[in-house]
């Protein structure tokens, strides 16, 4: 691995672990919230390469659950999981994009409490219908933050079960969630890329390699 790759590997898992400790909203059903890194991580695939991305965001996150492990309940354990399909997703367009959110349509169903909420489960087909359209941005972050949510989903009902009641209530609060998460994961995306050619242009690092220099306005 490079220099500049393990550099910027410090550099993104430094940043990524300092927006961990921002919360933003609780996660039902467990001590765990939604923090200001589930709106950078995403992007972290995407400069950085899927490998390198995931293995930073997978870092920051056990790392996090060593500092604060008596703070955490099993449910902020399954949430490292999420995260690291939504750096996957964004990261690339693959197959593997479509595969993951159908699977979680399916395991979800497969319980008898999803199953008498499979509406819920059928926020998952965005992520692959905005498969087809990854090529605007904030589409590509809204499959990305769904394929999260499709993963954390079908763990979350395995887990705790919840009930039919609570599942469909959830529906609007978790539609209006992921499009605030998608806005969110698309501006950070564009102010992480500008900020970086910025430096480049400075001559402090240099350019990634995976910059998407369409999205660059310094």
């Amino acid at each position: 691995m490079k220099n500049k790759t393990l550099v910027s590997i410090f550099i993104f898992t430094f940043v990524g672990f300092i927006s961990l400790q921002i919360p933003f909203s609780r996660v039902l059903g467990s001590n765990t919230k939604f923090t200001l890194f589930d709106f950078i991580a995403p992007s972290f695939g995407a400069v950085l390469g899927s490998v390198p991305g995931i293995f930073s965001v997978f870092l920051i996150q056990v790392v996090n659950i060593i500092l604060h492990g008596k703070n955490f309940d099993f449910g902020g354990i399954i949430r490292i999981f999420p995260t690291l399909f939504a750096v996957f997703y964004f990261a690339k367009k693959r197959t593997a994009n479509i595969i993951v959110p159908f699977l979680a349509i399916i395991a979800f169903n497969l319980h008898p409490i999803g199953r008498s909420a499979w509406q819920y489960s059928m926020f998952w087909l965005i992520p692959i219908a905005s498969y087809f359209f990854r090529k605007n941005l904030f589409i590509r972050s809204l499959g990305a933050t769904f394929t999260a949510h499709a993963v954390g989903g079908a763990l979350w009902v395995w887990t705790f079960g919840l009930s039919k009641e609570i599942w469909l209530s959830l529906i609007p609060q978790t539609a209006m969630e992921r499009l605030l998460f998608a806005s969110g994961i698309s501006v950070f995306y564009l102010l992480i890329l500008n900020t970086l050619s910025f430096i480049f242009k400075k001559r402090i690092l240099p350019l990634l390699p995976n910059i998407e220099k369409k999205y660059l306005y310094v």
